[in-house]
């Protein structure tokens, strides 16, 4: 019985690894300059008013859950457990997403 990952996946999951985690600072630096540049966003920032009620732990909360899940799917061992790879990629990508909508909901 092959247990070992078909290569062409084992890369498919280290591709989207990657993506993930090079997208992961200019999404929150994106979803920012978004939220900044409305007028409840301006108001937070120069007077403290409207400001979002998201905690920051959330944020940051998703921000090291993303990065973390990444990074493990790329250094664990592509031989073994490519279902726990493909798991973490997608707790990456649904982090990440889930941290662009928290910032952007506080616009």
């Amino acid at each position: 019985m092959n247990t070992a990952p078909q290569p062409a996946v084992a890369r498919f999951v280290t591709g989207w690894s990657i993506a993930g985690l090079v997208l992961l600072v200019p999404t929150v630096v994106v979803a920012w300059i978004a939220v900044l540049s409305t007028e409840r966003g301006t108001g937070c920032l120069m007077y403290g008013e409207q400001c979002s009620t998201v905690p920051g732990e959330a944020l940051y909360g998703c921000f090291w859950v993303a990065l973390v899940a990444g990074l493990l799917a790329l250094v664990w061992p592509r031989a073994r457990w490519a279902g726990a790879r493909t798991g973490a990629v997608l707790v990456q990508w649904g982090s990440q997403l889930t941290l662009g909508l928290l910032i952007l909901s506080g616009a």
